[in-house]
């Protein structure tokens, strides 16, 4: 007989503990069926997108544009390259912090209307959640000022979700060359990296690709792999980045997708700048998520479908002074910097957090 993937010693332990204390959603009967989602929308790879029916109420006429207030204006694409340094990131470590079957973005105001998804950073992330209301919650990660929303498909192994356990690390880096042009997101910004709608070959292509579903010594994975070493150690892991250049005029867009895009090289050199149309750097955010599953991992899929309908969200809610310490600190000044904004290998600069993670 095949062996069945194994969820790693402790999991189980960690998983019930979690649903206990924070009330893990459960799955809506058949969330990526078409049964469940109606009226049905485009269909792919055996999963089916409802449309959408309500507007987010920060969407003043409900066109699906949400504007900028202020917007950014006056910005050109930054050419310039500042001394080489190797790192210039921080770290958001933030845990799970429930599960639903709900998406504020695409399906705003609409419970129950997406495949499940599995929510880390704001506690309070729902259907109906606006800027305002997660300014207002609280969260896991270890900044208490990042008040953001992050969400991913949920991973299953046969009918039993897979959470990842512990705080999982969330990249902001640069994207660009001129790291020193990198500025804060905009309160409110939000977006989807990817698509549940996407092909196999889509997903390799896709510019946030970086290594795929990895498992052991196993890298580059479209699928998952088929088989993973039954160790203690080893787990499914997968790195995804997002889009970093900004129109500077949008919070979201209809699709969710384009007021943001990925850097571009700067003809004639090997720079990355970002594209005239989006040419406002923000931070590139860079999910680094782990499974706790391994061997056999036949039964193993998304909640949206296949290894490669992998796909996810970000809706900012940082406190925008935290937020901006980490990004100036950081970020433009070319740091490696945990989630206090400290380097080990650069100790004389200092953190930008104290010791809870907090503006001093």
């Amino acid at each position: 007989m095949p062996r069945r993937s194994k969820v790693l010693s402790g999991t189980l332990v960690a998983s019930a503990l979690l649903l206990t204390t924070i009330g893990i959603g459960t799955v809506a009967a058949g969330a990526d069926t078409p049964a469940a989602s109606a009226p049905a929308g485009a269909t792919h790879a055996g999963h089916t997108m409802a449309l959408s029916t309500a507007a987010s109420p920060e969407d003043p006429d409900g066109d699906g544009y949400i504007p900028a207030n202020p917007p950014v204006t006056g910005v050109t694409p930054s050419t310039k390259e500042p001394p080489h340094r190797y790192f210039h990131e921080f770290q958001a470590n933030c845990a799970v912090s429930h599960t639903a079957p709900d998406d504020p973005i695409v399906y705003a105001q609409q419970p129950g209307k997406s495949h499940d998804h599995t929510f880390m950073g704001n506690t309070t992330t729902n259907a109906y959640s606006t800027t305002a209301s997660l300014d207002a919650g609280s969260t896991t990660c270890l900044a208490p000022g990042d008040r953001s929303g992050y969400w991913m498909p949920t991973m299953y192994d046969g009918d039993r979700p897979v959470l990842p356990v512990g705080p999982q690390t969330i990249y902001y880096k640069a994207g660009v060359t001129d790291y020193t042009s990198v500025r804060p997101f905009p309160k409110g910004l939000r977006y989807v990296v990817a698509s549940p709608m996407q092909s196999a070959q889509e997903f390799r292509d896709h510019p946030g690709f970086v290594e795929g579903w990895e498992c052991g010594d196993s890298f580059f994975n479209v699928d998952f792999p088929t088989d993973c070493p039954e160790r203690q150690d080893v787990q499914v892991n997968i790195r995804f980045q997002a889009p970093s250049c900004w129109d500077g005029r949008n919070l979201d867009t209809p699709d969710h997708k384009s007021h943001m895009a990925y850097p571009v090289v700067n003809p004639g050199t090997n720079n990355n700048i970002c594209p005239a149309d989006h040419p406002v750097a923000l931070p590139m955010i860079e999910f680094k998520m782990a499974f706790p599953v391994n061997g056999d991992l036949s039964r193993v899929r998304l909640a949206s479908g296949a290894s490669y309908s992998f796909h996810y969200d970000f809706f900012n809610a940082w406190d925008e002074a935290t937020l901006d310490a980490m990004v100036g600190h950081c970020i433009v000044g070319g740091l490696q910097c945990d989630a206090r904004g400290y380097d080990q290998t650069h100790p004389e600069a200092g953190a930008a957090l104290n010791e809870d993670y907090e503006l001093p």
